[in-house]
């Protein structure tokens, strides 16, 4: 749904671990047994003096990967057009990602009621802060550098709708009201900028059978 912009002013056992070889700096195998080094061992050399044949340069990765594909390039969208305001309607989860001070990358999940992210237009999104564990991390980081990417989900769909842009946190009260819950109106919500957004090759989620998978079921319940 388009919103007018306009209206708005348990304790688990720790689990073991399994060791990883670890290759030398001239692409060797250290091993891990009889004094080798593992992924759990703590190493007092830069993590890319641990590996061998480490990629640096964009030309070097684009000698593997090769050129990006033009068709997908070709579909990214400065603003949300129809289909991406419909996906986002119809959306239950997004992944919002941000960048603390020192350059590390959170990724905060949020969910709600299908459509809890509403589009204020074409270009603009409210996100509202539901009562949690107050960590905030997101709007911490937000404080600091306003850049932000969302990856919107819809149970059963293949295609995941990629969303980056710039954010702020605001109290605007229409905004807030607008998005009750239940009688409850959210403290805070985050206003997102959109700047680029496209919708994201569904082959993840053929090849994990992310909506069918049932192995790993059991295993997250102990």
């Amino acid at each position: 749904m388009l919103w007018p912009f306009n209206q708005f002013v348990g304790v688990r056992s720790p689990q073991p671990r399994t060791s990883i070889p670890i290759m030398d700096g001239a692409g060797g195998n250290n091993g891990c047994h009889g004094g080798g080094r593992s992924l759990d061992s703590k190493m007092a050399s830069p993590l890319a003096q641990r590996f061998g044949d480490v990629i640096t340069a964009e030309q070097d990765l684009r000698k593997i990967v090769g050129p990006p594909n033009r068709w997908f390039t070709s579909k990214t969208l400065n603003k949300l057009d129809r289909r991406c305001q419909d996906f986002i309607a119809a959306s239950p989860f997004v992944v919002v990602g941000s960048t603390d001070p020192s350059g590390l990358v959170d990724l905060s999940p949020k969910g709600d009621r299908a459509g809890f992210v509403r589009c204020l237009d074409d270009a603009t999104l409210a996100i509202p802060d539901r009562r949690g564990n107050r960590r905030v991390d997101t709007f911490h980081n937000v404080l600091r550098s306003p850049g932000v990417g969302l990856i919107f989900l819809i149970p059963g769909q293949r295609e995941t709708l990629r969303v980056t842009g710039r954010a702020l946190i605001v109290r605007d009260q229409n905004i807030r009201s607008a998005m009750a819950d239940h009688g409850q109106i959210p403290d805070l919500a985050m206003i997102v900028g959109v700047e680029k957004a496209f919708f994201h090759c569904g082959k993840c989620m053929t090849r994990s059978s992310l909506w069918t998978y049932k192995g790993g079921r059991a295993r997250a319940a102990e």
